[in-house]
């Protein structure tokens, strides 16, 4: 229940920010300024899960190459492949910003601290998920702007290229996290002292990006485009879509003859998206684009996914493995 409340504290949060951007954005010198310290709390909050991060865990899970190619398939293809096919449905119904919004969560990473959490409440293979988890973020630094290159970018801007992208993501993103890692004796014992210090980051620096993302789309006239006829059609999208997705993520991994523990890693690590990494990629890569909309779907799509993944820890955590084999047994 408490972390159902923390759940709740965090959507109101983010509620507040879109709120307040709309009330009082931030514009002009002041919007540069608060981007300079925006990408500073970024920097800063990848550092802490590079640090966070344990490399026995890593060890122990990064052997399971089975598992990661499931999962990769999944986040980087099986996503992918499903919004292109969503496209004459989508595109319509939500007009070119919004779906390139859905199609750029479609082609994020998966996330890290909340598919492990959710991993370890359901009694699932913790260290394959903090291995593939960490290793989704790594790839999709890359993977994500080559992607969003071709199928978005490339079909609007001639001549796009994706290198300054990669390299600017790799500068924020990836380096801190490597810094962490390397730092990580010196600096995971005094995060032991201060354990809520990487989720304080976490949820403030989105907090931080989504208010400055939807100031910068409210001066631009965001709430003129979009009515809540399409915020609840984008909500019902995100909602079949992740259904579709669920659903594949827990029937493919048993048919494949994965384990229970296994499968229940699976499950959360290939159905999530990233907002704490989708975001800061995409303030890089759709400069001069309407950010707050292309934003939108993947701050739902998050929501959603987080209530939904909760929900379902939640039960696993009260079934043993083996009565979950009778369930299964009986129902066949």
């Amino acid at each position: 229940m408490l972390k159902l409340l923390a759940l709740d504290r965090f959507t109101i949060l983010l509620v507040v920010m879109v709120i307040l951007a709309s009330i009082a954005p931030v514009a002009g010198g002041a919007a540069d300024v608060f981007g300079i310290l925006t990408s500073i709390a970024i920097a800063i909050l990848f550092f802490l899960h590079g640090a966070k991060l344990s490399r026995e865990a890593v060890m122990q899970g990064i052997m399971h190459w089975k598992f990661h190619v499931v999962v990769f398939v999944f986040t980087f293809a099986l996503f992918p492949i499903l919004g292109l096919l969503a496209q004459p449905i989508l595109l319509p119904l939500l007009g070119k910003e919004l779906y390139w919004g859905f199609l750029f969560m479609c082609f994020l990473p998966s996330t890290v601290q909340s598919s492990i959490a959710f991993t370890s409440v359901a009694k699932g293979n913790v260290a394959s998920a903090v291995c593939s988890a960490s290793f989704s973020n790594i790839v999709g630094m890359f993977i994500t702007p080559v992607l969003v290159s071709f199928f978005i970018l490339g079909q609007s801007q001639h001549g796009f290229d994706p290198t300054s992208s990669i390299v600017q993501i790799t500068l924020l993103l990836l380096v801190p996290f490597i810094l962490g890692q390397i730092l990580r004796p010196y600096v995971y014992p005094l995060m032991l002292k201060k354990p809520g210090i990487v989720k304080a980051f976490d949820q403030g620096t989105i907090l931080m990006v989504v208010y400055g993302a939807f100031s910068g789309a409210v001066v631009a006239g965001l709430w003129q485009e979009v009515s809540w006829q399409t915020l609840l059609i984008l909500t019902v999208s995100c909602s079949v879509f992740l259904t579709i997705i669920m659903l594949l993520a827990l029937y493919l991994p048993k048919w494949l003859g994965f384990n229970r523990e296994d499968q229940i890693a699976m499950f959360f690590c290939s159905s999530k998206k990233t907002l704490a990494s989708g975001v800061p990629m995409a303030q890089i890569l759709f400069i001069g684009q309407p950010l707050g909309m292309i934003v939108l779907p993947i701050m739902i799509f998050h929501q959603i996914q987080l209530m939904v993944c909760g929900v379902i820890a939640n039960y696993w955590s009260k079934h043993p493995v083996d009565e979950f084999k009778e369930i299964e047994e009986g129902k066949e």
